[in-house]
């Protein structure tokens, strides 16, 4: 029996396609490789953009921040510095110039917890090593252990950070 030309081929024959078209499945699928590759490339390079412009304007707002904080920290502070100019072109002599200096370092202390800064360290107090600073110690029997009988400088604290210990003497 001769063969025919159009006749079907068994179904595990390989299937060999002509060269021309194995080619552009090649390229097809190396140019979609290469769109995607683009792609992935473009948004990482947005990505990178995008990243450095928030770095950029954190970096300001930040500044911005420090400069407004700065500046109400001054503001605070202008009136009783303006009081301490008063009372240097003043005369010392005298119960009124006593009286204003007391003025000023209350509006101080006033204008200081405004911003959030609290002070301690007073005597009687228990040593706590994390708030107190011990530069001398006393023996005294009518005190108890580890309890401040002096403070030479107050202690203070912004929240839960302790900006400067209070300096004191500690009984033993």
């Amino acid at each position: 029996m001769a063969k025919n030309k159009h006749e079907t081929k068994p179904e595990d024959a390989p299937e060999i396609l002509e060269p021309e078209v194995e080619t552009a499945v090649e390229k097809s699928a190396e140019e979609l490789l290469q769109d995607e590759l683009n792609q992935t490339k473009e948004l990482l390079l947005r990505t990178a953009a995008e990243y450095d412009n928030f770095k950029k304007r954190s970096e300001r707002e930040r500044e911005s921040l420090s400069k407004f904080v700065a500046a109400q920290t001054v503001r605070a502070l202008l009136l009783p510095y303006d009081n301490l100019e008063r009372a240097l072109a003043a005369d010392p002599a005298g119960a009124d110039y006593i009286k204003g200096v007391e003025m000023t370092l209350k509006q101080m202390k006033e204008a200081f917890v405004k911003l959030g800064l609290a002070e301690f360290g007073e005597a009687g107090e228990a040593f706590d090593p994390e708030l107190h600073e011990a530069v001398m110690h006393r023996e005294d029997d009518t005190l108890g252990e580890n309890i401040i009988t002096q403070v030479l400088h107050k202690g203070y604290k912004f929240g839960d950070t302790v900006i400067r210990h209070a300096m004191v003497e500690v009984a033993n």
